[in-house]
């Protein structure tokens, strides 16, 4: 007997409700899997930036300020004098009467002394989430940042920062590092590159800038003993420190 027309659409229904079902019954089996496998990479992401943000070199609480002699180039003048970086980590800048190198000066102290500054980790990355989006072709792996620091982004490679692209004061500034410094207590950018953009339209706000800096070991202190800039859009810039001396 030849089944009917209607046996064989019922016949078709049920097998579209088993296979429903079945699909369903996996995917309340799957799901729960999924969110652990999902929690596990936000995890691990988090792990992996915080492992770098605890390996980069900073200065302890006891760090007491240091004097120095300071040399500085910019384009084709020349300028020196001393200074002086306090515990609290203000800078002060003697004997250099032109404005602009002394600002130059002044905010090369700065940017170095703020980088070197210990935070817990929960403290600046608390409020922010992390998720794994690959590695690229040099084998770092891409972090994309979430939560109050949505839009920010990290690579990491070997617990070390690679690319650190981040909205700062208006602007965004990505920082890729080709080589780092070790200096036994934690790792510092050797030679790095740095460009800015428009946050909301993506437009480079400047050329790019390459960095190269070189350090000396003053007591239990790691110090920048001279950095060098090259910029797209000038003027070139070198600065010197020597006889640095630790404040008592």
């Amino acid at each position: 007997m030849k089944p009917t027309l209607l046996y064989v659409k019922h016949l078709s229904i049920c097998i579209k409700i088993v296979i429903k079902r079945a699909v369903l019954i996996y995917a309340l089996a799957v799901h729960p899997l999924l969110q652990k496998t999902m929690t596990a990479l936000q995890v691990s992401a988090r792990e992996m930036v915080q492992a770098a943000y605890e390996n980069r070199y900073t200065w302890d609480k006891d760090f007491p300020g240091y004097t120095t002699d300071v040399a500085l180039k910019l384009g084709d003048k020349s300028f020196s004098g001393t200074a002086k970086v306090n515990a609290d980590l203000s800078a002060e800048v003697f004997g250099v009467d032109d404005e602009t190198a002394n600002k130059v000066i002044k905010n090369q102290l700065w940017e170095v002394a703020i980088h070197r500054v210990s935070r817990p980790f929960e403290k600046s990355h608390g409020a922010n989430t992390f998720k794994i989006e690959g590695t690229d072709e040099n084998g770092s792996t891409k972090i994309a940042v979430g939560g109050k620091a949505e839009g920010d982004a990290y690579k990491v490679k070997d617990n070390e920062f690679v690319m650190v692209h981040r909205h700062i004061h208006g602007v965004v500034v990505t920082i890729n590092t080709f080589s780092s410094y070790d200096t036994g207590s934690g790792y510092l950018s050797h030679t790095y590159d740095s460009v800015y953009h428009d946050p909301k339209t993506g437009e480079q706000k400047q050329g790019r800038s390459e960095f190269t800096d070189d350090y000396t070991q003053i007591g239990d202190y790691t110090i920048l003993a001279k950095r060098t800039v090259t910029s797209a859009d000038g003027p070139d810039m070198e600065i010197a420190f020597s006889n640095i001396e630790l404040l008592a």
